[in-house]
C-alpha cells in the first residue's frame, strides 16, 4: 500500500522535509540571528541607558550641546562611554521578543 504524502509528511507522521530555522529579532541589540548558532557572545549590548545628566566623578569635561544645560553630561550610565553609538559594553546570548527578557 502507498503512503499519501502531503506537504513532506507522509501518512505515518513522518516528515521527509527539514524546518526552516527563521531568524529572529534581538530585542537588545536589535540584529537579526539564528537561535541555532546564538552563543554567549553573540550579543553585544549596553545593560543601561544613554542618560543626561551630572557624572558622579565631576573632573571630566563633556562636549555639550547648544540646548543643553551646562551641568549636564551624556554618557551610559553603565560604562560611561560618551557616544550614543558606543559598541556595547556587555556580551550575552541574544534575546528575541518572544523570550522571556532576564538581565
Amino acid at each position: 500500500m502507498a503512503e499519501l504524502t502531503i506537504n513532506g509528511a507522509t501518512s505515518n507522521g513522518v516528515t521527509g522535509v527539514e524546518t526552516e530555522v527563521k531568524e529572529k529579532l534581538c530585542r537588545r541589540c536589535k540584529q537579526s540571528y539564528d537561535p541555532s548558532k546564538n552563543t554567549t557572545s553573540s550579543c553585544r549590548f549596553h545593560p543601561s541607558f544613554f542618560v543626561c545628566r551630572r557624572h558622579d566623578d565631576q573632573k571630566r569635561y563633556y562636549e555639550l550641546g547648544p540646548d543643553d544645560p551646562p551641568y549636564a553630561a551624556k554618557f551610559y550610565d553603565c560604562c560611561g562611554a560618551e557616544d550614543p553609538d558606543a559598541l556595547g559594553c556587555t556580551t550575552a546570548f541574544h534575546v528575541s521578543y518572544d523570550d522571556e527578557l532576564i538581565i
